[in-house]
């Protein structure tokens, strides 16, 4: 029988996720820059996949890399790890696949566990969210009210101009309205070409990123995880479901989606102990992408725990010998 989770989602286990993690862009950092995105994407597939099956865990994957038919592995649904813990697993063995392939900033590979039935089993479907960082009473965002409001309330809780916020969005053509509005508001913007979790994450801390909310339509699996990470932090989330046609809807039925106009919040997305864990792929705004040099690898990885709201920041050397072949030095 497996063993109930309770704070047994521990420091140790915490850091067998970062390993995680840190083989998956160890193994998509060898592929940056090459153009290449299905490569990368296999490669850190391969390499996350191996590392979560040797956790002593009873993992089931419930946000992955697609449904079992499309998916050869990790899959929604599929078992993980050598026994143990019952958790759910959310993850994204390289976010920003055209980022990383383009070597541009930003991308990572992305981990969260969880209580088994704690993980939102959300659909390959695009998702409305809204998100700012820690330290704000609840409520201070809403999604149902518009841009120019949520960038009013925010200011007036951070005490400062609407004109010395800046919003985060992914510069896609289904934001034009929403980038407008924003502009006409006065905050400024910073539009990103892929990654939405990273720009979820950025808002944690708006002194080192310059981002103090995220706003737009991304995707579901990765509103999760993103949602796991503001909830190891304090931040604030509202996402809906954009399932504006019968075959989503009737595919979110079948995940378990009641309610297809449900708002939900961080809290439900990801409900129970969490633990979260990031590591760069290339360069970012929170962290540095994988180093190759002739006798080791350096990776960094950003590790969070919602039981004690823990956040730990691991640059861990990997000898090369470990590894395999490093790759190129950078």
């Amino acid at each position: 029988m497996a063993a109930k989770i309770g704070e047994n989602l521990n420091r140790v286990l915490s850091l067998e996720l970062a390993r995680v993690t840190e083989q998956a862009a160890i193994a998509a950092a060898r592929l940056r820059g090459r153009g290449d995105e299905k490569a990368a994407d296999q490669a850190a597939v391969d390499a996350m996949r191996q590392a979560l099956n040797q956790i002593d865990i009873d993992g089931t994957v419930v946000i992955g890399e697609g449904e079992r038919d499309d998916a050869p592995m990790l899959y929604i649904g599929e078992k993980v790890g050598r026994g143990g813990i019952a958790v759910d697993i959310a993850l994204d063995p390289l976010e920003g696949t055209t980022v990383c392939a383009k070597n541009l900033p930003n991308s990572l590979a992305v981990v969260a566990m969880a209580e088994r039935g704690s993980l939102l089993n959300a659909p390959d479907v695009y998702m409305e969210k809204i998100a700012i960082g820690p330290g704000y009473p609840t409520g201070v965002v809403d999604l149902t009210k518009s841009p120019e409001a949520n960038l009013a309330a925010l200011a007036e809780a951070k005490g400062v101009r609407i004109a010395d916020l800046t919003a985060c969005i992914l510069d896609r053509p289904r934001h034009a309205q929403l980038i407008a509005a924003v502009r006409e508001a006065g905050a400024a913007i910073r539009l990103i070409g892929d990654g939405d979790v990273a720009g979820v994450i950025q808002t944690t801390d708006p002194e080192e990123t310059g981002i103090d909310i995220y706003m737009g339509i991304g995707g579901a699996p990765e509103g999760v995880l993103a949602a796991a990470a503001l909830r190891c932090t304090g931040g604030q989330m509202q996402a809906r479901l954009q399932l504006n046609t019968i075959e989503k809807r009737a595919r979110a039925e079948r995940m378990g989606v009641g309610d297809p106009e449900k708002i939900y919040s961080a809290e439900e997305m990801a409900a129970g102990n969490v633990i979260f864990a990031a590591t760069g792929v290339t360069d970012g705004n929170l962290l540095d992408g994988v180093r190759f040099y002739r006798d080791r690898v350096t990776t960094h990885t950003v590790l969070m725990r919602s039981f004690s709201r823990t956040i730990r920041e691991v640059r861990a050397h990997h000898h090369v010998a470990d590894l395999g072949r490093a790759g190129p030095s950078v």
